[in-house]
């Protein structure tokens, strides 16, 4: 448990040019707060102590202004940079080295049972205020725009930009104008 935590605040350090110390990480950045206490909701959500879960989700949005349902789930070295408003629905699968900044919601686009929630591969990174929405997979190494709206599949090393987002390819012209 201590090693993963490390981890978490070694990747902070590494991405975040603000961060000045690993004791600063660790008492003053929610994205560390939230992984702690999602960790507990979700193995109360495993277990199906829903209320348990729930409690610490909500507990955890009210201490952060992230929130992750206890059902996501959340791959190692994720940062939630600034976290204020960023909300994770249940069936969202996010993989290793994924920045998320403030604003951001990965959610469903309809009301069913099943997967209605994205999955973000590794090495993703989702700009201010986005939105991704619906069962669409954000592939390794993509880059989502802020303010875009995703309702599509983003391929390997593609950006995501816009309202609704257009897909720009690494080898297109545009690509290195809308990199983030």
């Amino acid at each position: 448990m201590f090693a993963r935590l490390k981890e978490e605040i070694n990747y902070i350090i590494e991405h975040d040019p603000a961060a000045m110390s690993k004791l600063q990480v660790f008492f003053l950045y929610p994205s560390i707060h939230v992984r702690i206490f999602h960790k507990w909701a979700s193995f109360f959500y495993r277990h199906r102590w829903f209320f348990l879960a729930r409690f610490f989700s909500q507990f955890a949005r009210f201490l952060t202004g992230i929130e992750i349902h206890p059902g996501a789930k959340l791959g190692k070295r994720i940062f939630f940079d600034h976290g204020m408003g960023i909300v994770v629905g249940e069936t969202v699968v996010i993989g290793n080295d994924v920045i998320i900044y403030h604003q951001v919601t990965l959610g469903a686009n309809r009301s069913v049972a099943g997967k209605r929630h994205p999955t973000i591969g590794n090495n993703v990174v989702i700009g201010a205020g986005a939105k991704v929405l619906g069962n669409i997979v954000v592939h390794d190494g993509a880059k989502i725009g802020a303010n875009s709206v995703v309702l599509k599949d983003v391929p390997a090393d593609g950006v995501a930009v816009g309202v609704p987002a257009r897909i720009i390819l690494k080898d297109q012209p545009d690509y290195d104008m809308y990199y983030i």
